[in-house]
């Protein structure tokens, strides 16, 4: 995922990766960087060591792995398949996240399933019908909230047929 900043915010570009659990949908790997150079935070969640490691720069640090861990990335991926739970609390590398379920609405005329996230108040729109798009994105941050919104997919055009000469 590729964020690009701008306006009131610093110029500057953020590239999100991540490498998930194919069932699970938890984060494996995680690294977050401008795109052009090496990551500077990557957090591995290493299965058969059982650890989790942390670098920034040229720190590293390493914790017992003891249970799934969610990245940014993964996160919003898991959240796609969540249906009818009120409550969730997941793991991230920096502590619990409560996501917590908010009345059904609409983005656009899409209807959608809300999400708060806490810690950090974000809030997260997922389409109600399959494939179940991230439709909107609200968090807060120092400048300001961000906002991030979905185009819906345009209807295909119908075909128009060509009159051939004769």
């Amino acid at each position: 995922m590729q964020t690009d900043f701008g306006g009131v915010l610093p110029e500057l570009r953020r590239v999100q990766q991540s490498r998930m659990h194919p069932r699970l949908l938890t984060s494996l790997h995680y690294a977050e960087g401008d795109g052009r150079n090496r990551a500077n935070f990557e957090t591995t969640f290493d299965r058969r060591s059982g650890l989790v490691t942390l670098r920034q720069g040229r720190d590293e640090a390493t914790a017992p792995l003891t249970t799934e861990h969610h990245d940014p990335v993964s996160l919003l991926v898991w959240l796609r398949g969540l249906e009818g739970e009120e409550r969730a609390t997941v793991q991230m590398a920096g502590g619990h996240v409560l996501v917590q379920r908010l009345p059904d609405t609409a983005v656009g005329d899409l209807p959608a399933r809300a999400y708060l996230l806490r810690p950090g108040g974000a809030y997260v729109f997922v389409e109600v019908d399959p494939p179940h798009r991230l439709l909107r994105l609200i968090q807060p941050t120092d400048f300001g909230s961000l906002e991030a919104v979905t185009e819906p997919p345009k209807k295909p055009q119908p075909e128009r047929r060509r009159r051939r000469a004769g």
